[in-house]
């Protein structure tokens, strides 16, 4: 009798701890004012101002820091210009799980992926690109960049 107790109290506690850690998710789910400004990417080449973009969020690169693709190799004086100003997030939208999921850009293949963005911290951004499911993603950790005082 008392193993069917702790099994009853046991699946219980099973239940209902998943309730309420997903309780407290809900409770620091970000806005998307929240995601809006720079952010400086992984490899720290680009910074992407994140704004929006009709009811969605874009990211568009408005610096280049360091002119180098993915594998580490220096590219072309023309390719900074050019990267100047492209949108790379595109119509990212809130999902119902508190994600925001839209299409990440990449400017070295000329292709366009899924793409899952979460806040890990006021100042930290997931980054999550993909092909058919999240699973076959990588994430990346974007980190946000201290806005610049105005010198008058």
């Amino acid at each position: 009798m008392r193993t069917s107790l702790f099994f009853a109290v046991a699946l219980q506690a099973m239940l209902v701890l998943p309730a309420i850690a997903q309780a407290e998710d809900s409770q620091k789910s970000w806005k998307a004012g929240d995601y809006l400004g720079r952010w400086l990417t992984e490899s720290g080449n680009f910074e992407v101002e994140i704004a929006a973009c009709g009811s969605a969020l874009c990211g568009t690169v408005v610096q280049v820091h360091e002119n180098r693709s993915m594998n580490g190799t220096k590219m072309a004086p023309a390719t900074v210009s050019s990267t100047l100003g492209m949108k790379i997030l595109i119509d990212f939208v809130p999902t119902a799980s508190g994600e925001w999921k839209g299409e990440i850009y990449n400017r070295e293949n000329g292709k366009s992926y899924a793409c899952i963005m979460t806040l890990a911290a006021a100042d930290q951004l997931k980054v999550h690109p993909y092909v058919g499911s999240p699973l076959l993603g990588k994430t990346q950790i974007w980190h946000r960049v201290a806005p610049t005082a105005v010198q008058g």
